[in-house]
Parts: C-alpha cells; sequence; structure tokens
C-alpha cells in the first residue's frame, strides 16, 4: 500500500500543473491572435510540450488501471463482468488514450471527432477483425461512432486480441497519420508500451453484453478516487482533503480552459464564415455572369434546334402524304384485277359444272366404266373444293390489306395532329424565352446601376475621410447613412438574386419541355420505323398476291385442259389396271425432289408409275401404248421409256 501511495500523488501533482500550464498556453493564444511570427513559434513549442505531458500522464494511467484491474480479476477468479468498476475504468482510459492527438474532421453537420475511424482500418490489415467489425455495424442500439468504438474495444478485449489489433495499426503509421496529429500518442512509442501492458490482459476472461447498454451516452471521465483508496487508509483525513482540494482545483481549471477554448474556437468560426460570406459573394456574381451567358448560348442553341425539327417533321409528313395516296392508288388497281379474276374463275366453275353434268349422263350411259369413272370424278371434286378453299383464303387476305389500308390512313392523321400541337407549344416557348432575356436585360441594367452607386457612394467616403479629419460627427452621420444605403443595396441584391433564381427555375423548365419535345420526335422517328415496317409488310402481302395470282392463272389453265383430260381418263383407266393409281391425300411431298405441295406447287400424277409428283418433276411428256397422244410422265419413267425405245430400236 505505501508503494501506491507516491506514485499517485505525483501523478495527480503532475495532472494539476499540466491543466494550468494549459490554461496559461490557450490564455496566451487566445490574447496574441493578431501576433507575428515569434507568437506562432512559442505557441507551437508549448503545445509540444503539452502533448508530451499528457502521453505521459496517459500512459501512467494506463499502467495504474491495468494493475488494478488484474488484480480485482485475481481476486474475483479472473471473470469480469460489465458492472465491474475497475473494468470500466480502463476502458475510459483506453479511450482517452485514443482520443488523444485526433484529427478534427469538419462536415456540413459539425465537427466530428471519434476514435472509431482508425479502429476501422483494422478490418482492412488484419481479416481476423471483420467478425467483430460487422457485429458492431449491425447492432441497432448503436448511433453514434462514440458508441460502436466502444463496443468495437468490449468485443477486442472479450476475443483477447485488443493487443494485437493495436499492434497491427501501430505498426502502420502512415495510414494512422489520416486521423491522428505527428505528436499523438499512437504516433509515438509511448503507443508500443501501452501495446506491451495489453498483452496482459490475455489472462481475463471478460463476460460483456452489449445489448440493453447505451455506449453512445455514456460520459467518460477518470475516477481518480479509485486509485487513492489505500493512501485515505494510511494517510488519514490530511491527505484526504489534500487529494478533494487537488480534484477540485482540477475540475476548475478544466471547466475554465473549455470555457477559453469554446471561446476562442467561436471567434474563429465567425471570422471564417465572415471571410467565406465575402468569398462567396464574389463568386455567385461572377458565376451569375457565366449562368447568364451560358443561359443565352442555350436559348440560341435549342431556336436552331426547333427550326431543325419543324424542318424534318414537315418533310416527313409531305413524304408519309405522298406515299399513302400512291398506296392508295395501287390497292384500288389490285382490287379491280382481283374482282376480275374472280369472275372468270366463277364463269369457268359454271362451265366445269355443265361438263360435270354431261359426264355424268355419259357415265350412266356407260355401265362397264362406271367404277372407274367415279374415281375420275371423285378426283375432280377434290380439285374444285382446294380452288374454292383458295378462293376464301385470297378473299381473306384482301380484307386483311384493306385493315392494313385504314390503319395506315389512322396513323398519318394522328402524326398530322401530334404535329399540329408540337408547333403550337414551339411557339409558345419561344414567347416565354423572349420574356426571360427582356427580364434578364433589365437585371443586368438593375446590376449595373447598384455597382455605380456602390463605387460612387466608396469614393464619396474615402475623400469625406481625407479632407475632413476634424469633422468626426459629421462623418459619422454620413457613414451612418452610406450604411443604410449599403443595407438597401443588398436587401436590392437580394431581391434580385431572388429574382434570378426564379427565372432560373423557369429556364429549367423550358428545359424539361424541350426535353419533352425531344422524347415526343423521337416517338415521331418511331412511327416513322412503324410505316416503314407496314411498307415492308405491304410489299410482302403483294409478293403474296403475286403469287396468288400465279396460282390462279394456273388454276384456270388446269380448268381449261380438265375437258381435255377427261376424254383422256377413259385411255388412262385401262392403263390403270396394271400400275397402283395413288390418292391426292396420300401425297403431301414429291415423291422424287420431296418437297412440300402448296398452291404454287400443285400435284400431278404420273401415267406410267401412278406417282404424285410437282410440276419440275414430271414436265415431260412421252406417248404411251394405252394412250394415242403424248402424256406427262415423270423424270424416271421418262428414261427408262426412252432407253426402251433405243433399246427396240437397235
Amino acid at each position: 500500500a505505501e508503494g501506491w501511495s507516491a506514485p499517485i500523488l505525483t501523478l495527480a501533482r503532475r495532472a494539476t500543473g499540466n491543466l494550468s500550464a494549459s490554461c496559461g498556453s490557450a490564455l496566451r493564444a487566445a490574447a496574441g491572435l493578431g501576433g507575428g511570427d515569434s507568437g506562432d513559434g512559442t505557441a507551437r513549442a508549448a503545445s509540444k510540450c503539452q502533448m508530451m505531458e499528457e502521453r505521459a500522464n496517459l500512459m501512467h494511467m494506463m499502467k495504474l488501471s491495468i494493475k488494478v484491474l488484474l488484480q480485482s480479476a485475481l481476486s474475483l477468479g479472473r471473470s469480469l463482468d460489465a458492472e465491474h468498476a475497475p473494468l470500466q475504468q480502463f476502458f475510459v482510459v483506453m479511450e482517452h488514450c485514443l482520443k488523444h492527438g485526433l484529427k478534427v474532421k469538419k462536415s456540413f453537420i459539425g465537427q466530428n471527432k471519434s476514435f472509431f475511424g482508425p479502429l476501422e482500418l483494422v478490418e482492412k490489415l488484419c481479416p481476423e477483425a471483420s467478425d467483430i467489425a460487422t457485429s458492431v455495424r449491425n447492432l441497432p442500439e448503436l448511433k453514434t461512432a462514440v458508441g460502436r468504438g466502444r463496443a468495437w474495444l468490449y468485443l477486442a478485449l472479450m476475443q483477447k486480441k485488443l493487443a494485437d489489433y493495436l499492434k497491427v495499426l501501430i505498426d502502420n503509421k502512415h495510414l494512422l497519420s489520416e486521423f491522428y496529429e505527428p505528436e499523438a500518442l499512437m504516433m509515438e512509442e509511448e503507443g508500443m508500451v501501452i501495446v506491451g501492458l495489453l498483452v496482459g490482459l490475455n489472462v481475463l476472461d471478460a463476460n460483456l453484453c452489449l445489448k440493453g447498454e447505451d455506449l453512445d451516452s455514456q460520459v467518460g471521465v477518470i475516477d481518480f478516487s479509485l486509485y487513492l483508496k489505500d493512501v485515505q487508509d494510511l494517510d488519514g483525513g490530511k491527505e484526504h482533503e489534500r487529494i478533494t482540494d487537488v480534484l477540485d482545483q482540477k475540475n476548475y481549471v478544466e471547466e475554465l480552459n473549455r470555457h477559453l477554448s469554446c471561446t476562442v474556437g467561436d471567434l474563429q468560426t465567425k471570422i471564417d464564415g465572415l471571410e467565406k460570406t465575402n468569398s462567396k459573394l464574389q463568386e455567385e456574381l461572377s458565376a451569375a455572369t457565366d449562368r447568364i451567358c451560358s443561359l443565352q448560348e442555350e436559348q440560341q442553341q435549342l431556336k436552331e434546334q426547333n427550326e431543325l425539327i419543324r424542318e424534318r417533321s414537315e418533310k416527313s409528313v409531305e413524304i408519309t402524304k405522298q406515299d399513302t395516296k400512291v398506296e392508295l392508288d395501287t390497292y384500288k388497281q389490285t382490287r379491280q384485277g382481283l374482282d376480275e379474276m374472280y369472275s372468270d374463275v366463277w364463269k369457268q366453275l359454271k362451265e366445269e359444272k355443265k361438263v360435270r353434268l354431261e359426264l355424268e349422263k355419259e357415265l350412266e350411259l356407260q355401265i362397264g366404266m362406271k367404277t372407274e369413272m367415279e374415281i375420275a370424278m371423285k378426283l375432280l371434286e377434290k380439285d374444285t373444293h382446294e380452288k374454292q378453299d383458295t378462293l376464301v383464303a385470297l378473299r381473306q387476305q384482301l380484307e386483311e390489306v384493306k385493315a392494313i389500308n385504314l390503319q395506315m390512313f389512322h396513323k398519318a392523321q394522328n402524326a398530322e395532329s401530334s404535329l399540329q400541337q408540337k408547333n403550337e407549344a414551339i411557339t409558345s416557348f419561344e414567347g416565354k424565352t423572349n420574356q426571360v432575356m427582356s427580364s434578364m436585360k433589365q437585371m443586368e441594367e438593375r446590376l449595373q446601376h447598384s455597382e455605380q452607386a456602390r463605387q460612387g457612394a466608396e469614393e464619396r467616403s474615402h475623400k469625406l475621410q481625407q479632407e475632413l479629419g476634424g469633422r468626426i460627427s459629421a462623418l459619422q452621420r454620413q457613414l451612418s447613412q452610406l450604411h443604410e444605403q449599403c443595407s438597401s443595396l443588398e436587401k436590392e441584391l437580394k431581391s434580385e438574386k431572388e429574382h434570378r433564381q426564379a427565372l432560373q427555375r423557369e429556364l429549367q423548365h423550358e428545359r424539361d419541355t424541350s426535353s419533352l419535345l425531344r422524347t415526343e420526335l423521337q416517338q415521331v422517328e418511331g412511327l416513322k420505323k412503324e410505316l416503314r415496317e407496314l411498307q415492308d409488310e405491304k410489299a410482302e402481302l403483294q409478293k403474296i398476291c403475286e403469287e396468288q395470282e400465279q396460282a390462279l392463272q394456273e388454276m384456270g389453265l388446269h380448268l381449261s385442259q380438265s375437258k381435255l383430260k377427261m376424254e383422256d381418263i377413259k385411255e388412262v383407266n385401262q392403263a390403270l389396271k396394271g400400275h397402283a393409281w395413288l390418292k391426292d391425300d396420300e401425297a403431301t411431298h414429291c415423291r422424287q425432289c420431296e418437297k412440300e405441295f402448296s398452291i404454287s406447287r400443285r400435284k400431278h400424277h404420273c401415267r406410267n408409275c401412278g406417282h404424285i409428283f410437282c410440276n419440275t418433276c414430271s414436265s415431260n411428256e412421252l406417248a404411251l401404248p394405252s394412250y394415242p397422244k403424248p402424256v406427262r410422265v415423270c423424270d424416271g419413267c421418262h428414261t427408262l421409256l426412252l432407253q426402251r425405245c433405243s433399246s427396240t430400236a437397235s
């Protein structure tokens, strides 16, 4: 107990002496703010001495707190809770050590000085500390950086790696220089000494619960009474009274130091604020003139763009009108041609019906050929049904073409109406831009008058000061008048600034409207693309119509040749007795080229083998023994028959 009393008393005396010295240096610095370079050098030397004394005091307090914590933990069995007083004091001293020499970071909200910033670097340098950082960030109760830093210290102590993490930080001092001053405790040799002292805490088992604790609002004050208990027991009431007096003096000096630092800081902030406001006003004036010039240039560009857009839209509308007229004429012509084709087809069908009736009468007379003639009639009926289906499909396609024409006409009308609306909007925007230009010119004239008045007032004040040195009272009155004029001019400037802001808002609104017009023009371009697509579809439909016309022509030829084929059926039936005649339903592809049959690619029977082929594969004709005239034959049968004829001739 006697070994504890002497160092504690010396430490308390050093603390009071350091506090008084720091208060004196602060008062001298506040009194000599306007001094020269000699005052700055003495202030720097005093601050360095003060930082050295603070480092020594904090290192001694850390030694005492760790020693008391280890003794109390050994007496309790090496397991500690959050309510243990020496443990709480250890965290307070540790927080003071980490806060020593921290740089103040200024932001829009205010000044920020927290020790959680350097602790976040541990996560990058040591990946094992990522669990601590994530758990601290996920705690919903912590809202300040100080609370997160305290929670980080709690978790590191529970993991028994507090000394390791701080050693990693101190080894990378180039990273700590962003957060600490060069004379800070963490940047000097005392930091390594504290890390060596923290290694002894790995013996302890700390069970700390972070839930429910208000770490943000805790006040970190060192309780010296915890380290002075033994002294009180030994030395009696006198030493106790001395210690209380020392502590009272320390608290009083700390309060004085805080008040003085607050006043100095307020004065410096006021001076900085006045300088910033003056510089901002000058910057705003220059920026306002630059903005006016840029806005004028943007208005000219917008006018040119609007004129180009008008010309392009008018040209596109004229082109679309001409295209629609041409398309309507072509569709009318195609309609007339198709109607004539339909009338011809119907006449041919009526004639075929008459021929069919005559053939039925002939079939009644021919009893022996009844079955063969029935097969031929079925084939003809199937052909007629297929022709009727093709006619129905052609009618449907014509109706679809009519609907597409109507849609194109409606789209052209909608495009014309939208262009008229856009032209009206452009005219209204031009009027607004003219109004804005006139108001901007008035504002510039007002600014020039105000600047001239201000310059005249300043010249008058200088002349009065040089000439009338003795007439102080008259000068004060005139200065008061000038101040009033300046205040009125400032009010006018404020009103002009507000008016400028309103004009800027209107210009932004006009920009938005111009962007909307651009989007509408993009939509018009999209409509043009749709028109092109419809034109492509129209071309495809025209191709389909041409193919159908070709098919109709082939059907007419086929119908004209049907009479001749009916006459040949009798002769064909004799030849079919030896060959298998395929039905039309059984064949969907050509036997030779294996292409699918369609309206343009029709079915044809080979009169020799009885199979079904396309026109290209059965275009040859030969005279068969069962047919007196040349008949359609496939390519394979044509080559075989020619070989037979050549062999018989030889």
